[in-house]
């Protein structure tokens, strides 16, 4: 496979992660930190990061709305329920998993 058609694949998967969770509000942030160790804070902060790496300069809260598709502000006050204990407690082990993995 040519570097060219694996970097239009990894776009389309990615456009259909950014979708997918666009489409799953229902699906807390927390919960994907918890559980699968990244939200989607996260992925638009790699956005952010990846922008820059290429000489793109992009605000936190512009690679913010590119996934979430809207105002992070207005995204929370629609989607985001109030974290329960069992949450913070699965996304704080999830963090020190992170931590460790990345030394």
């Amino acid at each position: 496979m040519s570097d060219t058609t694996d970097e239009k694949l990894e776009a389309a998967v990615f456009r259909r992660l950014v979708q997918h969770f666009r489409e799953r509000s229902d699906v807390q942030n927390i919960d994907l930190m918890g559980y699968g160790g990244f939200c989607r804070n996260c992925l638009s902060e790699w956005y952010k990061e990846a922008a820059e790496e290429m000489g793109v300069e992009i605000s936190k809260d512009e690679a913010r709305e590119r996934i979430y598709g809207m105002p992070y502000d207005e995204y929370k006050e629609k989607h985001q329920l109030p974290a329960t204990d069992e949450q913070l407690r699965r996304m704080e082990i999830s963090v020190a998993k992170n931590k460790l993995a990345r030394s």
